[in-house]
């Protein structure tokens, strides 16, 4: 059985390196290669990909926003996401998002059909790098309701730091910025961010 792959990738170059790939193995055919998010979710229903090969960093709608419109239509297609990015954020974000599993764009051939071959058996293709980051975000210091990036941003706040300054010193989303404060508001309890920094002090949180 031929199982169908999608790759949605901007770098042209590297989109017809996958696609060659790919189609060199018995076992895996690409039945779309897109240059977009856009391109690739409009005609998802004529491909009905096995897997999907997705960049994070792309045009428009970016990777992470694609996947969660892909699941929506087919929840069972399984979303490798591909970035030169080992972020841990952003790791966070593509597999809330439903992604199972990573790679980074420098993977080998044989990197690429073994991810493949992990990610229809079940499994979470990631690199190790990327696995570290994921258990160490696990691992939270018990006494903290917290988690560290949110103790993180908190800390920046009470600093005097702006949205917009902490989503540049940490690489990530004033957006993402915003729905961490959101999570600070509600695990403390508080409507300000004057009321956060003191609950959290008094709870030496930070």
């Amino acid at each position: 059985m031929n199982h169908k792959i999608v790759i949605i990738e901007d770098n042209e170059p590297l989109n017809d390196v996958f696609c060659e790939i790919i189609n060199s193995t018995e076992n895996y055919k690409v039945v779309g290669s897109y240059l977009n998010a856009e391109d690739a979710i409009l005609y998802f229903k004529e491909d009905l990909p096995h897997i999907v090969l997705m960049d994070i960093e792309l045009p428009k709608m970016n990777g992470i926003q694609c996947t969660k419109e892909i699941k929506k239509i087919s929840p069972n297609t399984i979303i490798i996401m591909v970035t030169v990015y080992e972020n841990s954020e952003t790791v966070f974000d593509a597999l809330c998002a439903g992604a199972s599993g990573y790679l980074t764009k420098n993977a080998t051939s044989e990197k690429l059909i073994n991810a493949l071959e992990e990610a229809l058996s079940g499994g979470a293709p990631m690199s190790i790098n990327i696995a570290k980051m994921v258990v160490q975000s696990f691992q939270r210091a018990p006494e903290t309701i917290l988690t560290e990036r949110e103790t993180e941003v908190l800390t920046k706040l009470s600093r005097g730091s702006s949205y917009k300054s902490i989503a540049i010193d940490l690489a990530i989303s004033p957006n993402t910025i915003k729905y961490h404060i959101k999570n600070i508001y509600d695990k403390l309890q508080v409507h300000t961010k004057e009321d956060a920094i003191r609950e959290a002090s008094d709870r030496k949180l930070i």
